[in-house]
């Protein structure tokens, strides 16, 4: 097994930890084997149950315990919804999911030290599990993150770098630092969509080793795209699967570049207008993985769409109303399943997953003054 140059197909041995080609492009991983259910480490509740199925050694596993979020069942609109639960994780987003596989390899490799750009979960998981790690980390965030995400990440003894202007403009300054540091971004550096993937595996295994007909995701870089891309893949191989579930991707029309390059019908990105977003999370004007999500969400006959601030801002209210506290990037994919449910795109009896990736606790002030709430005086 060997990294793969997106770019030029060249190949690179995985015992020298790499973030990029020679030629500065993204790198991928060959095709990984899977796993049968008979394979599934049972006596493991975290994503290391699908040992079998990744390119680290469980033995070195660097865990907090992530993975095998709750998948509830809940309603948006009147219409039945299964809710994957991944704010749940040991640092309140998705994040942790790719974070335990990334830092373990990283960490079997000899890296002591590593540097991240974050809008702010992707920072704090890399923070929580470089600490586990024994890591030094150093993650730039913009200046606009969220305090809460600052304070997670500055807890646990990591060096938070504020950086004026957009997320673009951190993910720029990241490079200038990745001469000093072992780059472990989770956008370039494969082994964290190594890890997304078992998002796959774990719905396929909670829903009674099946699939559902749709997944809904909110789509900024696309690592959960790519994810479920490559462990859906992989379970078909090993003769697990007959289909795949559609994949459908919401970004904020404020920040759309996927969007527009699906509408477009090319695999590259196009001029968009980006402007400032709630769904902070997504805000990624120029996503790294741009061919690979555009084929996964086409391929598995999925969609990219885009929702407004106003929509976002309703679903989140819609979904705090029955007890899911998410902060707005996960409830701008609720608003793009309204949207699809409306269209027709996804029907009522249709089996769908709404992912819901991050905890509102992140951002209770923003969610305070977006859903204009107040306690009652006595």
């Amino acid at each position: 097994m060997n990294y793969i140059d997106s770019a030029t197909g060249a190949t690179y041995p995985l015992d020298r930890p790499r973030w990029c080609a020679d030629g500065g492009g993204y790198l991928n991983l060959g095709a990984a084997p899977g796993l049968t259910r008979d394979e599934i480490d049972t006596s493991k509740r975290s994503v290391w149950r699908y040992a079998k199925a990744l390119l680290v050694d469980a033995g070195d596993a660097v865990t907090l315990g992530e993975g095998w979020t709750p998948l509830v069942c809940g309603t948006l609109d009147g219409v039945p919804v299964i809710m994957k639960l991944e704010f749940m994780m040991p640092t309140g987003s998705f994040k942790d999911r790719g974070m335990t596989v990334m830092i373990s390899y990283l960490k079997r490799c000899g890296i002591a030290h590593v540097l991240e750009d974050s809008s702010g979960n992707a920072g704090a998981s890399l923070a929580a599990y470089g600490a586990a790690a024994g890591m030094r980390c150093r993650i730039l965030v913009p200046a606009t993150a969220s305090y809460p995400k600052i304070a997670q990440m500055a807890a646990t003894g990591a060096d938070v770098v504020t950086i004026k202007g957009s997320r673009q403009d951190v993910a720029n300054a990241a490079l200038r630092y990745a001469n000093e540091i072992f780059y472990a971004s989770h956008n370039w550096q494969p082994f964290f969509i190594e890890g997304t993937k078992t998002l796959a595996y774990e719905l396929w295994e909670q829903l009674g080793f099946k699939v559902p007909d749709n997944i809904v995701i909110p789509l900024g870089y696309g690592s959960n795209v790519c994810g479920c891309e490559r462990g859906f893949a992989e379970l078909m191989r090993r003769g697990e699967i007959t289909t795949r579930p559609r994949l459908f991707g919401v970004q904020a029309a404020n920040c759309a570049p996927l969007y527009a390059a699906f509408k477009a019908g090319v695999e590259q990105l196009v001029p968009t207008e980006i402007t400032a977003t709630v769904a902070e999370g997504i805000a990624s004007s120029k996503p790294t993985r741009v061919r690979e999500v555009l084929r996964g969400v086409k391929n598995s006959g999925g969609s990219i769409i885009a929702v407004g601030e106003d929509e976002i801002v309703s679903a989140l209210g819609a979904l705090a109303r029955q007890g899911l506290y998410v902060e707005p990037t996960s409830a701008a994919a609720a608003a793009g399943l309204r949207q699809l449910l409306k269209s027709g795109a996804i029907t009522p009896q249709q089996t769908t997953v709404l992912i819901l990736t991050g905890s509102g606790l992140k951002a209770s002030e923003k969610i305070g003054q977006l859903l204009n709430l107040s306690a009652r005086n006595e």
